[in-house]
């Protein structure tokens, strides 16, 4: 009973309530713990406040002084080139190959640079292109209509008459050649000469007409990407002085022409190639550099629709000797042996045997002759009909286009030549001076 007292006792002493004083103290604790609890998070929360701030604040530091430094580096670069201390030479070349061996190959130098032809010089010399318009009469009965148009080019004005330079083809059947000036009106014109392996053509109009004249420039010394301009009036006379840009796209190329129509080619010529658009209407026209001086005279383009920008003009070094004999004599004067042949791989094989008496594994190429002009050289010489040439000066000559070449471009009339032929299946040689066609 006594344990149970005590310890009701015990309980009553803890239930017992506080006087004022303790109360007062008790309160007071409460109040210095809720004060310290908030003054803690008060404190945590500026403490991350101020880390923000500070996080801020580096962030924009390194954004700003990146900006400051590239803006640094920059103007001191370009303060650098602008005065020279950095050639700026040096920056576009490229030495990582400077320890290595350049293999031995054929260099193509190249132009990059050019804003092409002031507009005033280039106004002169589209003064100096001109219309061209082909006139044919079908018979008696029917009016006279333009068969085509193209271009040309005048290039000298001499003995009152002016001289113009044009395709072949833009004049081949005309009845009647006229000039159309840029300001429309149509002068006819009288055709000195025309030479179809070339297609050139030299007209002339009284001078009176003209007032420009184009001067020739130098094809022998251009480089692949220089400027090149077009000037000719694509697609008849609507468009008559159309300039079209582009550069020299290639060199040296090489087109096989047919002249007439038999699937053989008949001649092979050097053309320069270029991206400047070239339309029907501009053949016979201007190929000028950027000096405005003409270095070729537009012929032909690539026109399929697998292809673009593939243009060609015959280069005015090697038109210029053609033009003058042109103009001169009325034609070109080649080397003639005085023969009309085929080429061998033409003749049926049942021939070759029979006919020939040749051994088709020992002769595989060359011109078989089926006319001996009367009185010529190969006549003096002895050749006849059925011979089969294979050689001149010990060149091979495969076909007609060989032939030609050959003669054209590496003989002169009056030179002694050595013809090596087959007759009856048996080699023999013979000598011919040529003569002028």
């Amino acid at each position: 009973m006594d344990e149970f007292y005590n310890n009701n006792d015990k309980q009553n002493e803890q239930k017992k309530p506080l006087n004022d004083m303790e109360q007062t103290e008790k309160n007071l604790d409460q109040v210095e713990q809720s004060e310290y609890k908030t003054t803690t998070q008060q404190n945590n929360n500026d403490q991350t406040r101020n880390n923000n701030r500070v996080t801020k604040s580096k962030i924009w530091s390194i954004w700003l002084s990146g900006i400051l430094g590239g803006l640094t580096v920059a103007i001191v670069g370009f303060l650098l080139l602008y005065t020279g201390v950095i050639p700026i030479d040096n920056l576009t070349q490229n030495n990582l190959y400077d320890d290595y061996e350049t293999p031995s190959q054929r260099v193509i130098q190249t132009a990059t640079n050019g804003d092409g032809v002031s507009a005033e010089l280039l106004s002169d010399v589209a003064g100096a292109v001109v219309g061209i318009a082909n006139v044919q009469d079908l018979d008696l009965w029917s009016d006279s209509f333009d068969a085509g148009t193209g271009s040309g080019v005048v290039y000298k004005i001499e003995d009152e008459r002016a001289y113009i330079v044009t395709n072949q083809h833009v004049i081949d059947g005309a009845n009647q050649i006229e000039i159309i000036l840029t300001d429309g009106e149509h002068v006819e014109a009288e055709l000195h000469g025309q030479d179809d392996l070339t297609d050139l053509a030299v007209l002339s109009i009284d001078a009176e007409h003209v007032d420009t004249v184009a001067e020739f420039g130098d094809s022998s010394n251009l480089i692949v990407g220089e400027p090149a301009i077009a000037i000719g009036n694509p697609l008849g006379t609507e468009f008559a002085g159309t300039v079209t840009k582009g550069i020299i796209s290639g060199l040296d190329r090489s087109l096989d022409i047919d002249l007439n129509n038999d699937g053989n080619p008949d001649w092979n010529v050097d053309v320069i190639q270029t991206d400047a658009a070239i339309n029907p209407g501009n053949s016979g026209g201007a190929l000028i550099n950027e000096a405005g001086e003409v270095i070729g005279i537009n012929s032909m383009k690539i026109a399929t629709q697998a292809v673009e920008g593939i243009g060609f003009a015959i280069p005015i070094d090697e038109a210029l000797p053609i033009i003058e004999q042109l103009e001169t004599h009325g034609s070109v004067t080649r080397p003639f042996m005085g023969i009309s042949a085929i080429n061998f791989s033409d003749v049926p094989p049942q021939h070759i045997q029979s006919t020939l008496n040749l051994d088709p594994t020992e002769v595989t190429s060359g011109i078989v002759i089926a006319e001996v002009h009367a009185g010529s050289t190969a006549d003096e010489a002895g050749l006849e009909v059925y011979d089969v040439v294979t050689a001149i000066d010990d060149e091979p000559i495969e076909n007609m286009m060989d032939l030609r070449q050959y003669l054209y471009r590496e003989t002169e009339i009056g030179e002694t030549i050595t013809i090596s032929y087959y007759r009856e299946g048996v080699p023999e040689e013979t000598d011919i001076t040529l003569q002028g066609e």
